[in-house]
């Protein structure tokens, strides 16, 4: 867990207020609080639970949070200005890879393997579409899913998972947004048929049984960023060594949590420190890697479910933002093409400067490359024979992305 090089930071601000949602992947924080990697590295933290992405966003931008957990879309889209004041932000660290899932509710769910014969994931999305075009026909009002932010790799995995089944998210369901830790509510009251959320929410809805998970965001695009730490611009260009104070203790933390011996002290750790309002149950599964996609179903093998540190999971992939800005553009939420100025916007917000200067500190392993194509690997990979080993990235629909095209 701690790098054996030699390195010290002199935060400028030594005391941070750090906001987060009550998620399972909020794990590096409460790591880095509740091992005393802050302090190691000079810092005294304040965690903040937040009742909405929207309220991360905006205590960020106006300087009441020096930073905070971030969906990995949110930094892109602050800076782009998308859904509130235009305010330059940056990713320089990833805090974990996947950890999200589509849940339906559970009449939703015997409906669809009643008339599938089968519970696999592409036969419920056939069904699905097939009763979304029934209901439609007839006048029926639309099916309703829930995701917890406009612009999130949870509204993106969801859009992409309908798409490929042939339903147009804009046209044939709507789309709501609510907080992670009222979905499970809005699901079992029948607000909503299905919601696309991160753990342990999930996993509470197939234990209460007023869920089953469809499928895993891991399933749709292997290995995606999830969450980021986001500050502003602005604010890492007048706190450099805080920065990389605060980057050091995160990695350390994400290090220690993909050690598969320390998995369950987390989930108990984070149980512990009663920032979510979940069981240490429902906390286990996805960071043990063993989930039920059904009350009654049998423990399925998910190691890669929650990511935090093995394949280069912390370092901020230009390519990867730069897919992101084009899944908006596609959506309808930026205008024009590829342009330059999205290529800009993707390096300018996903800036390995900071991290790259942290992992020569630390005398830690690097990517060679700033960029890479996704969707064309099928397990894990190495950028070269002595490179740093990376994870599979294939996408549902068999699409590939390549930043230089």
């Amino acid at each position: 867990m701690h790098p054996t090089h030699k390195t010290t930071y002199q935060p400028e601000k030594p005391r941070l207020a750090l906001g987060f949602i009550p998620l399972t992947d909020c794990a590096p924080l409460i790591v880095a609080r509740e091992k005393g990697l802050f302090e190691k590295w000079g810092l005294e933290v304040e965690l903040k639970r937040e009742v909405s992405w929207a309220n991360i966003r905006d205590r960020v931008i106006i300087g009441e949070l020096d930073g905070a957990q971030m969906l990995a879309p949110m930094p892109l889209a602050c800076t782009a200005g998308l859904g509130s004041v235009t305010k330059a932000m940056l990713a320089p660290f990833v805090l974990n890879l996947n950890g999200n899932a589509i849940t339906l509710s559970a009449d939703l769910h015997r409906e669809l393997v009643a008339q599938a014969g089968s519970d696999d994931a592409d036969a419920l999305g056939a069904a699905l579409k097939q009763l979304v075009t029934r209901e439609r026909a007839v006048g029926q009002p639309k099916r309703t899913f829930a995701t917890v932010f406009p612009y999130s790799m949870h509204t993106l995995q969801l859009r992409l998972w309908l798409k490929h089944h042939g339903i147009e998210p804009d046209r044939d369901v709507r789309v709501v947004v609510i907080p992670p830790p009222q979905m499970v509510a809005n699901l079992d009251q029948g607000h909503v048929d299905g919601f696309c959320v991160g753990e342990p929410w999930n996993t509470l809805a197939v234990q209460q049984g007023a869920g089953h998970i469809a499928i895993t965001g891991y399933e749709i695009w292997n290995n995606s960023p999830e969450k980021v730490l986001g500050v502003t611009r602005a604010w890492a260009e007048a706190h450099p060594q805080t920065l990389k104070a605060l980057m050091a203790a995160l990695y350390e933390a994400c290090a220690w949590l993909d050690e598969p011996a320390n998995r369950l002290e987390a989930a108990r750790m984070i149980a512990e420190a009663h920032v979510i309002d979940a069981p240490e149950e429902a906390i286990t599964p996805s960071l043990a890697g063993r989930l039920r996609m059904g009350r009654d179903e049998p423990i399925v093998e998910l190691p890669d479910f929650n990511v935090f540190h093995r394949y280069a999971a912390n370092y901020p992939w230009w390519s990867q933002a730069l897919w992101m800005l084009e899944q908006l553009r596609l959506d309808g939420d930026l205008a024009g093409g590829q342009s330059p100025d999205t290529a800009r916007l993707a390096a300018e917000v996903f800036d390995d400067r900071p991290y790259r200067e942290l992992m020569q500190d630390l005398g830690q392993p690097l990517p060679v490359a700033r960029s890479k194509r996704e969707g064309v690997h099928a397990t894990r990979w190495q950028e070269t024979p002595e490179g740093m080993t990376l994870g599979a990235d294939r996408f549902l629909n068999g699409q590939t992305f390549d930043p230089t095209a």
